[in-house]
């Protein structure tokens, strides 16, 4: 059939635009009735898949910009004990040092153990610093400043708190499903917008010399069944965590794409994922470990394990492991895969030397790299306690120690104005009708509606890693929090604004309170005034759940009872305002169509700021610039993918067999109009597209890699007496601390020896030092560098053509042509600010890797010799402009 496309109609009162309507911008183009799926996509997501195994692990080379750390790190490797060598590899146990993760050091030669610490919105479990907006706040910004802003702002306190690793930014969960519960912690569902906001976020943490780790590689999308414990106390009776089955097209364009870039920004670490990858542990996947990241990517940095992650030691560390996280395999049983089993694998010749040098090398030559350790000082807190004194190793309590353990260090500088910045520029305008907004500050009446514009009675951090909905919402739940040194409210910040101007004001933020709404609501409408319903939806972590969500969403409804509010109070104030605080899509058709609700924003979790941040938007200090980051559909089914909420197997089974159709992409592909459109966001201007031209660059032929490398590196010599890798008589051992040190000479009842039978299996060739092959699409850090080559440049003109200076985001999408690729996917997004009346030209690079299919037969990127369309506009679905690539 053929679809036209629909009319954007706009409303100009004060210069605003009163309804979007989805608007597809391929009226040219004929879609089937039956949409048959990618084949390859299907027959490589099958239940049961099964990953190649790829050996050797490749060894570091310190090419580029890693040179010099290498350099360094070498000349410490070179003096090292195996001992020495396994404790830079191995955490020392969950609860036994300061921070949430910290390995052990080497105190002859002053290199101190790595703290690592969460999270991606902040320093996690500590007080005096700031709570940040959520990754999903950054990508509605769709400003790459503003990622590295935050990522800087949020490394100089991680570095003056004392750690050395900051567990974020986060790429995985990319947002497969709408309802998993930590999309909130990434940017977006489309790669190529996480993977310039990831980028941005590492090299802002790591300019002020903390390490970032980009999390969580991969396939990551759900968090029902990510380990087996946690499914068993909710009830769940599985044998194996969830594999996430996946083609290799579809991991190579979809979800390791930003890691591409992560990698290009030079990021120190990686952390794999507790999921299996097409039925093989993410932390011991030698095809995604050894051959997509290290060999592919030439990553030259260290594989973490997500904490309890690590599945086995041999197969492990052969198949790329190089540190494991938090050292124990169960939190506190004194018991880990690596430590002392890793001193008798060196032993007995299942780790090779080559092996163990190569993860001692790249551990710290990511220190190196950041200048670690000249910027960051010895941890003054401790994550276990906020007291200041209390026991130095909690997990085993005050019998073996206690002490001055926080120091309380105030690192938040004047974080909170950048943090109130980001709010403001990540609040998406998606409805406004007859000038609705900004509000005039001299209203008769402004009332405000709803729990979420309210406080958590008990206090912003009563709730144990903020899993509870409890007054308003800034951040998810899970380690991907952070403490709030203070949080604004909406209401505060509201009455706030309205009093010092001595207007009226009330609210009401018991959303049981009905018939006081329901009044409160009437008067509003009665003398002209304007009402303000906040609303939220919220998710998590699967540690905790919040009213049985285990993690993911169990729909995509409003939370805390909002319906209700808002249809209490839509009911008698035509003039109703609804804010959505929200961890990403909700079901908002209704709202959109309510001639009563006249302006909606979604302001996502906008941190400590909140109530600032959303004030500054609705009485126009900020003109929104934000768009979405997401798809909002009408309902659940209509994004095409979900989260399994009860196993299909006792190892289950997650089949992505939509392959690279999610979110926008999925809804193009399906003929499915969304409600608000993926990159879609209103503003208090508008503006107009033109002048589209295209410059060809006379670029080099790509070249794929070749050849092999040269021997692996060994560095020192190994004893072999075993009595020389036995405890110290001078230890004061603490009780199940992990120590890389043997408790007997005798290597077969050595500690631990005889529980780790799966350390036997040696994969083939995984002891081959001698050489590895480069893939066609390897080159150092970040690929073959032909990929990052620039073909184009392609340049629009940006015109204000309203009264008000505002930022638009002018975003660029290209359609590669195929009979199975999407209709369009986004290539290119600049955020500029435009005077009124003024014209702005907007320049967007497209690379070899943008225009370019994974060929899996190949093993490599192709430009296929379908057609190249390039679309420019203001969302995916509002793309005036076009031109076919030449």
């Amino acid at each position: 059939m053929q679809l036209t496309a629909l009319t954007l109609a706009f409303f100009v009162g004060e210069s605003l635009a009163q309804v979007h309507e989805a608007q597809l911008p391929f009226p040219d183009v004929t879609y089937p009735d039956a949409i048959s799926p990618n084949p390859n996509a299907v027959s490589g997501a099958q239940t049961n898949q099964t990953s190649p195994p790829r050996y050797p692990s490749p060894w570091g080379s310190g090419a580029g910009e890693w040179a010099e750390a290498y350099k360094k790190a070498i000349e410490i490797v070179e003096q090292l004990t195996v001992q020495e060598k396994v404790n830079l590899t191995t955490g020392s146990g969950w609860q036994q040092e300061q921070c949430v993760g910290q390995t052990g050091g080497v105190p002859r030669l002053g290199i101190r153990g790595q703290c690592l610490q969460d999270s991606p919105v902040g320093v996690r479990y500590t007080d005096f610093v700031s709570l940040f907006p959520a990754g999903i706040n950054a990508g509605a910004t769709w400003d790459k400043r503003l990622a590295y802003e935050r990522g800087r702002a949020m490394g100089f306190e991680s570095r003056d708190k004392g750690v050395t690793v900051q567990l974020g930014p986060v790429a995985g969960a990319l947002g497969r499903s709408p309802t998993s519960g930590r999309n909130w912690e990434g940017f977006s569902p489309d790669p190529y917008l996480t993977g310039k906001l990831f980028a941005e976020s590492i090299r802002g943490i790591q300019s002020t010399g903390v390490q970032a780790c980009a999390k969580h590689y991969v396939g990551n999308e759900q968090e029902h069944f990510r380990q087996v414990p946690e499914s068993r106390d909710y009830g769940f009776n599985i044998t194996q965590p969830g594999s996430s089955n996946i083609d290799d097209q579809t991991l190579h364009e979809l979800y390791v794409w930003p890691f591409a870039d992560a990698v290009k920004a030079g990021v120190a670490s990686v952390m794999c994922s507790y999921d299996l990858v097409n039925n093989s542990q993410a932390c011991q996947n030698s095809y995604l470990l050894n051959h997509v990241l290290k060999s592919e990517l030439g990553f030259q940095g260290y594989v973490m394990s997500d904490w309890q992650a690590t599945a086995s030691g041999v197969p492990a560390i052969l198949a790329g492991l190089d540190m494991t996280m938090a050292g124990d395999i169960r939190f506190g049983d004194g018991l880990s895969y690596f430590g002392p089993n890793l001193t008798i694998a060196v032993l007995n010749g299942t780790v090779p030397q080559w092996r163990l040098d190569d993860m001692a090398v790249r551990i710290l030559a990511g220190w190196y790299l950041v200048d670690g350790h000249a910027e960051v000082p010895e941890p003054n807190f401790q994550s276990w306690t906020p007291d200041t004194f209390g026991a130095v190793h909690a997990h085993v309590g005050s019998t073996w120690g206690t002490g001055l353990v926080n120091q309380h260090v105030d690192v938040r500088r004047e974080h909170g104005r950048l943090i109130r910045e980001i709010g403001a520029a990540s609040t998406v305008l998606l409805k406004n009708v007859h000038g609705t907004l900004p509000l005039n500050t001299t209203a008769r009446l402004t009332a405000v509606f709803g729990e979420d514009a309210g406080s958590n009675s008990n206090g912003p951090n009563s709730c144990k890693n903020h899993a509870c909905d409890t007054g308003t919402l800034a951040t998810g739940w899970g380690s991907g929090q952070a403490s709030s040194p203070y949080l604004i409210s909406p209401d505060a910040a509201i009455q706030h604004e309205v009093v010092s101007r001595f207007g009226s004001y009330e609210s009401i933020t018991n959303n049981s309170a009905f018939t006081q709404i329901n009044a409160l609501a009437r008067r509003v409408n009665d003398v002209a005034g304007i009402c303000l319903v906040f609303s939220n939806a919220n998710s998590g972590e699967g540690f905790a759940n919040v009213d049985s969500n285990y993690g993911d969403r169990k729909n995509l409804t409003l939370w805390q009872g909002a319906d209700a509010v808002i249809a209490n109070v839509s009911a008698t104030c035509n003039n109703t305002v609804l804010v959505i605080h929200s961890v990403g899509a909700v079901e908002i058709e209704q709202y959109k169509e309510n001639p009563n609700i006249t302006a909606i924003l979604w302001a996502g979790l906008p941190g400590e700021q909140s109530g600032y941040a959303i004030a500054d938007v609705l009485f126009g200090r900020v003109n929104p610039g934000a768009k979405l980051p997401f798809t909002m559909g009408r309902k659940r089914s209509d994004y095409g993918t979900d989260v399994l909420y009860t196993p299909n197997s006792e190892v289950p089974q997650f089949n992505f067999q939509e392959g690279v159709f999610i979110d926008y992409r999925g809804f193009d592909h399906r003929n499915v109009t969304p409600v608000y459109e993926f990159g879609f966001g209103l503003s208090y201007t508008t503006f107009e597209y033109s002048g589209l031209t295209v410059e060809k660059l006379d670029v080099a032929d790509y070249m794929p890699a070749t050849g092999a490398s040269g021997p692996a590196p060994t560095y020192g010599r190994i004893d072999y007496d075993t009595s020389a890798h036995t405890f110290p008589e001078n230890i004061t051992r603490i009780p199940l601390y992990i120590y890389p040190w043997l408790n007997s000479t005798n290597l077969s009842q050595s500690y631990g020896a005889a529980n780790f039978g799966n350390n036997s299996f040696i994969p083939e060739h995984s002891l081959n030092g001698s050489s590895f092959s480069y893939p066609p699409s390897s080159g150092p850090n970040g690929g073959n560098q032909g990929l990052w080559d620039i073909l184009y440049h392609i340049r629009v003109n940006v015109t204000n053509t309203g009264p008000t200076v505002g930022d638009e985001v002018a975003q660029l999408y290209v359609a590669l042509g195929g009979p199975y690729d999407p209709k369009v996917i986004l290539r290119g997004f600049e955020r500029v600010t435009i005077e009124p009346g003024k014209t702005v030209q907007v320049t967007f690079p497209l690379a070899r890797r943008d225009l370019a299919n994974w060929e899996t037969e190949a093993q490599d990127w192709i430009i296929s010799e379908h057609s190249k369309t390039v679309y420019v506009g203001s969302s995916s679905r509002d793309l005036p402009l076009s031109v076919l690539l030449k």
